[in-house]
């Protein structure tokens, strides 16, 4: 008996049934990332700790003492932390994806699977680091005695998946483009060094004139960020119409990532 495989006539179908027919390699690749990640390292998955506080440190010393940047009256080291939390969530996970396929080569060129399994396995290992780095955040909580809105927090995961999707949509272009052009690897951490100083990581959306405040948004970190801060703090309202647009933003970003992704994934094996 011969069987065909061939791409689905329909590029920009997601096809749900095939990744959940392939279920089994999220967990596989997944795991994996992380054996890889912290092999032989000596203090272990630590390091998703390590990152963000000792970052944290640095940025209040320099910009929370030094030039006494303004934090919406909210203790500064757990202001910028917050946003530490998410922006490491979205930078190393669009670090990481950006270079899933070509990493991944000899399993792309030999077999056949959703390679998108590939890139989103990718970002789950640092959405583990993730919620690991963020028992620093309930201990600073603890320490400078905020206590979050109850309600507010119902929307802490849509804020996660929204940063997910981010990573995904920007991810899967990227890596789409790094498969011909090599150049990627180059240009993308000096981009994503700029975007964090074009996003609310170690200043309030506040500083951003009223009008012009939705523009931040194009960025859909900035509200993702501004966001995060209102709910777990519980000392501001959430900007809904930055979250709206930094929604749309997300959304825009996905769907563009996912089309270019579909549109060149039956060449990678070819040309990778």
């Amino acid at each position: 008996m011969e069987i065909i495989i061939k791409p689905k006539n329909k590029w920009w179908q997601l096809d749900l049934k095939e990744i959940w027919q392939f279920r089994d390699l999220f967990y596989f690749f997944t795991w994996r990332d992380l054996k890889v990640k912290y092999k032989q390292t000596l203090i272990g998955v630590l390091w998703a700790v390590f990152q963000p506080f000792i970052t944290m440190v640095v940025f209040t010393v320099f910009f929370g003492k030094l030039v006494q940047m303004p934090s919406d009256g909210i203790s500064y080291p757990i202001f910028v932390y917050v946003g530490l939390l998410f922006w490491t969530l979205f930078s190393t996970g669009l670090t990481n994806a950006s270079n899933i396929f070509v990493n991944n080569e000899k399993i792309i060129t030999k077999v056949y699977f959703p390679k998108l399994t590939l890139l989103v396995s990718s970002i789950l290992t640092n959405v583990i680091d993730f919620f690991i780095a963020s028992i620093i955040l309930f201990a600073m909580m603890f320490w400078y005695h905020y206590t979050p809105n109850i309600l507010g927090l119902l929307l802490l995961p849509v804020l996660l998946l929204m940063t997910i999707l981010s990573t995904i949509g920007i991810g899967l272009f990227f890596s789409s483009i790094n498969v011909k052009y090599r150049d990627v690897r180059f240009i993308l951490p000096f981009f994503i060094q700029l975007l964090m100083f074009l996003t609310p990581v170690i200043y309030p959306v506040s500083l951003a004139p009223e009008k012009y405040r939705w523009i931040l948004g194009l960025n859909p970190m900035s509200g993702i960020i501004d966001s995060a801060r209102a709910v777990v703090f519980g000392t501001g309202n959430v900007d809904w119409s930055l979250f709206l647009v930094s929604m749309i933003s997300m959304l825009v970003y996905f769907i563009m990532g996912y089309i270019y992704f579909k549109k060149t994934e039956r060449y990678f094996a070819d040309i990778i």
